[in-house]
């Protein structure tokens, strides 16, 4: 049994000193947003903003009022009310009738074999004239340079794909915990900096901000190869990638912000139908990951109190490169540097809400999303 423990610890070790370390390595080179000045008129390209908004009333007024005063000059934005009920059509409208800026779409009805959201983007992709497309979500607030720093980065780099990490407005204890975790996780999972490197299959996409030159976007199918895709945020940034188009990653903070959802309980429910899905609807898949997570960021700090020579060795490096690497993101996302003491809690909190997504999903026999129930047949049998 000492034996199995030292294995496995070891191995752990193994992980963060090889993997681990890497991946930390290569985020702290990711450039940063603000690195780069503001592009000139002349070098700015039309860019259309593109967001699908359903029973957004209380977050919208707020953000619509950021983008409109985008310092752009090529500027248009399509917003999409997908079947609101309450009085997002209405604030959209009254929007548009006093900013020319903005252009509103109405959908009525949802054509069968198509999630809201991605049926919404592609309604206003149809409806867009830029020559890149900035796909967001209806609650994102955009500082005013936001987008011609976008286009230097985009233009230095030469990429065709742009994924900028953001600030997440964090508010007491429980969400903070639970975000940072995610951030950490997110990084370690997606390898960011390997997302810039042609022949890596490594990609990224994140809701708040992807900005794809609108050709690359039509050469690789547009929303019509996302149909029933629940994370296509993610799915659009690996379609672009592994279509041979050059993506990249850059930090952003507090140029592009959103309050992902008000409190722990609004983000146990706000990731149910997300969790699952990110495992490919996979029992197994969740499993391996639930066992990943806690072997990764619980067994260390147990080890180090219960284990007793190599294997408190171990468990002390393991515990140690992860508290370093929780670090990093508080210091980016913005909160205390002690949240580090909180990683074991974050991992058994994610673990928690991944298991909840899975159960939840397989007893209702699938999602409901947008007002309108998919079952697991129709998303795995659609789904790429």
């Amino acid at each position: 049994m000492h034996l199995f423990w030292l294995l496995l610890f070891g191995l752990i070790a193994f992980l963060w000193v090889t993997y681990g370390l890497r991946v930390a390595y290569g985020a702290v080179r990711l450039p940063w947003l603000k690195s780069y000045g503001p592009a000139k008129d002349a070098d700015c390209p039309r860019i259309s903003l593109i967001f699908a908004a359903r029973d957004e009333e209380e977050k919208l007024p707020a953000a619509l009022a950021t983008l409109i005063e985008i310092d752009y000059p090529r500027l248009e934005i399509i917003a999409v009310d997908d079947r609101s009920r309450d009085a997002t059509s209405r604030i959209l409208d009254d929007f548009a009738a006093t900013h020319d800026r903005l252009r509103v779409v109405h959908i009525a009805e949802l054509p069968k074999g198509w999630l809201g959201k991605p049926h919404a983007l592609q309604k206003a992709y149809e409806a867009s004239s830029g020559d890149w497309l900035l796909f967001t979500d209806a609650d994102v607030r955009f500082l005013p340079d936001t987008l011609r720093r976008a286009v230097a980065l985009a233009r230095d780099r030469q990429l065709s794909h742009l994924t900028l990490f953001g600030d997440v407005v964090m508010v007491g204890f429980w969400e903070k915990v639970f975000i940072t975790f995610f951030g950490l996780s997110f990084v370690m999972v997606i390898d960011p900096h390997q997302v810039g490197n042609p022949r890596s299959r490594a990609y990224v996409g994140v809701g708040a901000f992807q900005m794809v030159k609108r050709t690359a976007y039509e050469a690789c199918g547009t929303h019509r190869r996302l149909a029933m895709e629940v994370i296509d945020d993610v799915k659009l940034g690996k379609m672009i990638k592994l279509g041979g188009f050059r993506s990249g990653v850059a930090v952003a903070q507090d140029a592009v912000s959103v309050r992902w959802h008000a409190g722990i309980g609004n983000l146990v429910r706000g990731v149910e139908k997300n969790f699952f899905a990110s495992a490919q609807f996979s029992g197994p898949l969740v499993a391996a990951q639930c066992l990943s997570v806690l072997a990764l960021n619980v067994l260390p700090f147990a080890g180090m109190l219960f284990g007793h020579g190599w294997v408190r060795a171990f468990a002390g490096i393991s515990a140690l490169i992860a508290v370093c690497f929780h670090i990093g993101v508080d210091i980016v996302m913005r909160v205390s540097p002690l949240y580090c003491l909180t990683l074991p809690l974050g991992a058994l909190l994610f673990t928690y809400m991944l298991l909840r997504s899975t159960f939840v999903t397989l007893r209702q026999g699938g999602i409901t999303w947008r007002g309108t129930f998919y079952s697991l047949d129709e998303l795995r049998r659609r789904g790429s």
